[in-house]
């Protein structure tokens, strides 16, 4: 089996946690750009892009080894959650990064609250993929 391979069958909701806490800093995040409280600079961009760039190295290193059975039974959500927040942050952050907006545009700031909707989603899923890969909450220990 391989690393992503899990055959925990208990449904945490984990996933959805992740997206349901991500949204929530996206919107605060995006009224606090568009009230001018805070404002993104390029250093966080591309630290944000490089992130994004860390985890899909890595999500791509360790999947290419990972065949079997039981990839499919609680890794899949966490992967492609994992996957939509590595792309999203990628792709906001390069706009981000390629136009200027001003600092109380509403175009700015939606995009802004996306980036950090995207960035923390790449956190929550990493934490919702270790959970199942080593089945924390999982009472069952069959293999």
């Amino acid at each position: 089996m391989g690393f992503f391979s899990c055959n925990c069958t208990c449904r945490s909701g984990c996933i959805a946690l992740a997206a349901i806490a991500s949204t929530i800093i996206g919107v605060i995040t995006a009224f606090l750009t568009i009230t001018a409280t805070i404002t993104v600079t390029p250093a966080f961009l591309w630290v944000a892009l490089g992130i994004a760039v860390g985890f899909l190295a890595i999500l791509t290193a360790k999947n290419g080894n990972s065949t079997g059975p039981g990839v499919r039974s609680c890794a899949c959500p966490a992967l492609t959650s994992l996957l939509v927040g590595i792309l999203g942050t990628a792709l906001t952050s390069v706009v981000l990064l390629a136009i200027t907006f001003a600092a109380t545009s509403i175009i700015g700031a939606i995009i802004t609250g996306l980036l950090l909707l995207f960035l923390s989603l790449i956190l929550t899923s990493a934490a919702c993929l270790v959970k199942c890969v080593y089945r924390c909450g999982c009472t069952s220990d069959d293999d």
